[in-house]
């Protein structure tokens, strides 16, 4: 099988030769990742430096010199929905934007699983637009502009959905960390009375145009993953697992979502052995790879900000790779 297919069969269940996976280098991967071009006419409003920039949705960011994340947003170009209607929206059906995905996509000679990155985050972007505390109070406070504003991010994630699916990408994936470290960042129900609708209106979307959705989403998210499948999301890449726990998820969930993950990355890859670190790997595959699919493996792919030796990330891969390979012919 190639990738594309490998992955297609591991996400729908139906039965893939082995453990699809994205690794480093030396070990392959079953994907390609691609992603949008920033607007080519678009402009910031002050210079950009090092440490403060302004993004195309107008949010102003900075860091400390030296830092090597991407920093915290401290403008907020939102933060009166008095503004909503004259606000400059990024414009994503610029074909310009799409150029270099087209070209990536068209020397896919190994039929690798092409996976876009889409600017698709309801929770974040809202932070970011509204600052904080008024995204928090929003539900609350401003119930009806909360959802206009959410509606018309999911639209611009669908006009994004519409230029992948003609590029031929086979997924789009986004990011939107929804979880503190023992509790989501917003109640359940708040969840599925705001956030969720938007999700599926996305989700459904990219389900008409045959588009696998993927999504990243770190911390305790347990609770959240119900509306998450109801609305459409087919894999769920969560970095972390064990604030969680392994067979709570597989109790919950396993065989309706796919799982893509690497090694816990804040505890086993930090504080197990090597030993350690090899037998999660095979639990990962026992666990949610057993439903013929459901597991792709991962590694995360900034181990030097994390602590991650080069030791445990080799055990990991290796294993990922071995004993995948193995698993469901061993099944059979």
């Amino acid at each position: 099988m190639s990738g594309r297919e490998l992955v297609i069969k591991a996400v729908l269940f139906q039965g893939p030769e082995r453990v699809p996976y994205t690794l480093p280098d030396e070990y392959g991967s079953d994907m390609i990742d691609v992603g949008i071009l920033p607007d080519p006419n678009w402009k910031p409003s002050f210079p950009p430096t090092q440490t403060k920039w302004e993004d195309e949705w107008h949010c102003v960011w900075e860091r400390l010199s030296g830092d090597i994340t991407k920093g915290q947003v401290t403008g907020h170009p939102l933060k009166f929905y008095d503004d909503f209607d004259s606000f400059k929206w990024p414009d994503f059906k610029i074909a310009e934007r799409y150029t270099a995905m087209k070209e990536q996509i068209a020397k896919n000679s190994q039929d690798k699983f092409v996976l876009a990155n889409i600017d698709f985050s309801l929770m974040h972007r809202l932070e970011y637009l509204r600052g904080h505390e008024n995204a928090w109070t929003d539900p609350y406070l401003e119930p009806e502009n909360l959802q206009k504003l959410l509606d018309k991010l999911a639209q611009l994630a669908i006009d994004q959905i519409d230029m992948v699916a003609d590029a031929g990408t086979h997924g789009i994936v986004s990011c939107d960390d929804l979880g503190f470290q023992d509790r989501p960042m917003v109640s359940p129900e708040i969840f599925h009375k705001f956030f969720a609708p938007y999700y599926k209106k996305v989700y459904q979307h990219a389900r008409k145009k045959n588009i696998l959705t993927f999504l990243h989403s770190c911390g305790y998210i347990i609770d959240l993953l119900d509306d998450l499948i109801d609305a459409g999301l087919q894999v769920i890449q969560m970095d972390q697992q064990e604030n969680m726990g392994l067979e709570n998820l597989d109790r919950r969930f396993g065989g309706k979502i796919c799982f893509w993950c690497p090694v816990d990355i804040q505890k086993t890859m930090n504080t197990g052995t090597i030993d350690d670190v090899r037998n999660y790997a095979i639990k990962l595959i026992d666990t949610f790879g057993r439903y013929n699919g459901g597991f792709i493996a991962k590694w995360y792919p900034a181990p030097d900000a994390i602590g991650h030796t080069k030791e445990k990330i080799k055990v990991m891969c290796e294993t990922f790779v071995s004993y995948g390979s193995s698993f469901y012919k061993k099944k059979n």
